[in-house]
């Protein structure tokens, strides 16, 4: 079968998906439980249907098609990734590795292969966390991992909760607990996603194998202090949450500029109450994300944190509170999966290279559990999470043959 082939079926799914963006040339905005990612969905189970899949949708809004092996009750190959987005971001983040899932079925049965196990393609909903500030929400539900008070806890900008919003999609958070798949019913999970960064792109690499993807930590601070007049109120005598906040939000990047291993910290986003230009704010809220391969440093720069925040506030006379968004832990991938397609891009040709994933992945939550794998293709000039995210149909076309294989082995087994 030839690569022009794939690359095809590849280029055509990924184009039809492009419509479904709620800001139409301006990027990929597809939230969960919006009107985007229901026609994302139905658009993916079609071709699905297409494929010779069996699909079903889940009580979170997953989607997964399903090919039977012989032993439908061993446990299954899962191949796939998310399919929603953030706000103006790119056409291939997440969608294109269940894209990819499917056209692995397309290529098992033009060869004729017939699987020992299922095959299962899966289309996670809200791996982004975008539109609620957490993450990983629905291969987390197909983990156990989410509960109906998760669903209540969580809201977005419009104080709408997770809750809410999928009742207004259709979908019953009361039974959450149903997305849960049954332990050992999942033998092993698959993932291929744009490198999102520079490496593979400057290095002129075609696939990046991924060996360890970083933990993260994600909180929503708010700093309390008291609205006063601008003019009219002496810089002693002001309860500032702007100043204590920015004191704090200030030294963020420097303590993980220290760990000089790869750490990261961002804030993302600050908003200030009630953020008149003549008023001293009475509430900051900004959020902390912290990446990095090393647990220990993740807590350390927490703790700098809240130590920090306990300090300027109480020095302007104020609070805060430090609201965790998310808690995931670092996670090696498989060596023995990374191997074998490693030696597949040798046999075939194609430059590899092994690097660790600064981005965390729904292979993130489920690598905690299940033996777990991830495939890169380059990103041009390592642009992501936004409109000209860019990577060429036929590097996805390669890195497909690639994960192909990988899923032929694990399914003759």
């Amino acid at each position: 079968m030839g690569i022009e082939k794939i690359t095809g079926r590849i280029a055509t799914d990924l184009e039809g998906l492009k419509q479904f963006t709620a800001t139409p040339g301006e990027g990929c905005t597809r939230l969960p439980f919006t009107k985007e990612a229901r026609d994302a969905v139905e658009y993916l189970k079609s071709v699905m249907n297409e494929a010779g899949l069996e699909v079903h949708e889940d009580e979170v809004g997953n989607v997964f098609g399903t090919w039977k092996g012989e032993n439908p009750d061993a446990p299954c190959v899962m191949m796939g990734s998310h399919y929603d987005s953030v706000r103006n971001g790119g056409d291939f983040d997440g969608i294109a590795g269940v894209v990819c899932a499917i056209e692995a079925v397309r290529q098992l049965k033009d060869r004729g292969f017939a699987p020992k196990r299922n095959f299962v393609v899966a289309g996670f909903c809200d791996e982004e966390g975008m539109r609620f500030g957490t993450g990983y929400f629905g291969s987390g539900a197909m983990l156990g991992n989410r509960d109906v008070e998760y669903c209540k806890k969580f809201k977005d900008t419009d104080g709408i909760s997770i809750y809410d919003a999928m009742k207004e999609y259709g979908l019953n958070p009361e039974k959450i607990g149903d997305a849960k798949w049954p332990e050992g019913s999942i033998g092993s999970f698959l993932e291929l996603h744009i490198e999102q960064g520079p490496v593979l792109d400057a290095e002129q690499i075609e696939i990046g194998l991924v060996d360890c993807i970083v933990g993260i930590q994600r909180y929503m601070v708010t700093v309390h202090g008291r609205s006063d007049h601008a003019g009219t109120t002496p810089m002693d005598m002001r309860m500032d949450a702007v100043d204590a906040a920015t004191k704090v939000i200030s030294k963020i990047p420097d303590w993980a500029r220290e760990k000089a291993d790869g750490t990261v910290a961002t804030t993302g986003y600050i908003n200030t109450v009630p953020g008149g230009m003549n008023i001293v704010a009475e509430k900051v809220e900004f959020t902390v994300d912290i990446r990095s391969s090393n647990n220990d440093n993740i807590n350390d720069i927490t703790n700098r944190i809240r130590a920090a925040l306990e300090r300027e506030t109480k020095a302007m006379g104020g609070s805060y509170e430090m609201d965790n968004k998310l808690t995931i832990t670092p996670v090696k991938l498989s060596e023995e999966m990374l191997q074998i397609m490693e030696d597949d891009c040798k046999e075939k040709g194609y430059s590899c290279k092994r690097l660790a994933s600064g981005a965390g992945h729904d292979s993130l939550e489920i690598g905690q559990v299940l033996p777990t794998v991830m495939l890169f293709v380059p990103s041009k000039d390592g642009r992501s999470h936004c409109p000209v995210e860019f990577t060429k149909y036929s590097d996805f076309a390669k890195a497909s043959v690639i994960m192909t294989g990988l899923a032929q082995k694990l399914l003759e087994k």
